[in-house]
């Protein structure tokens, strides 16, 4: 009988020991940093950019995007200037300053460039690192033929008719 309870008092030390053991490993290695893309930041979106694609002094089409971009709250509360505006220009930048970008070929078109360097210039041109990434919500590209054919589509849509005109019609 002796030997059965040594036996349950061993048991139950064995079992508590490794209890406390196992929580304090747990505890040492929690990190409470959050992670980038997980918490602890900001995300803005901005409204529809569009800026006309100029080559041979005509105007070729327009990009149109609309951004998201993830800051830093603190950082982003010490701005002077609009960040929406820091973005616009920005883009508006990138695309200027990069004339041979083909919006036509979406095959060439370097997104990963795009986004990496306007995240960049930013931060640059601020002196801090505000904005940890930007992601494309929406992308675009219409030519001057595209948006020519949308107008004239729309001035050849039948209007409908007005309600007293048609009552009309049907009385007589």
């Amino acid at each position: 009988m002796i030997k059965f309870i040594v036996a349950a008092v061993w048991i139950c030390a064995v079992t508590a020991g490794a209890a406390i053991y196992s929580f304090q490993n747990a505890g040492a290695k929690a990190d409470d940093t959050p992670k980038p893309l997980l918490g602890g930041l900001d995300y803005i979106n901005t409204d529809m950019i569009s800026v006309p694609m100029v080559k041979d002094a005509t105007i070729q089409g327009y990009f149109l995007t609309k951004l998201v971009y993830t800051v830093d709250p603190a950082e982003m509360a010490k701005l002077s200037v609009p960040a929406s505006a820091l973005m616009t220009d920005q883009v508006y930048s990138y695309l200027y300053s990069n004339p041979q970008t083909d919006f036509t070929n979406t095959a060439d078109l370097d997104l990963d460039a795009f986004r990496n360097n306007i995240r960049e210039t930013i931060n640059k041109r601020i002196g801090a690192d505000i904005v940890h990434d930007v992601l494309i919500d929406q992308v675009n590209f219409l030519s001057k033929d595209e948006i020519r054919d949308n107008a004239v589509r729309r001035k050849e849509a039948p209007k409908p008719a007005p309600k007293e005109t048609a009552e009309a019609a049907k009385g007589h």
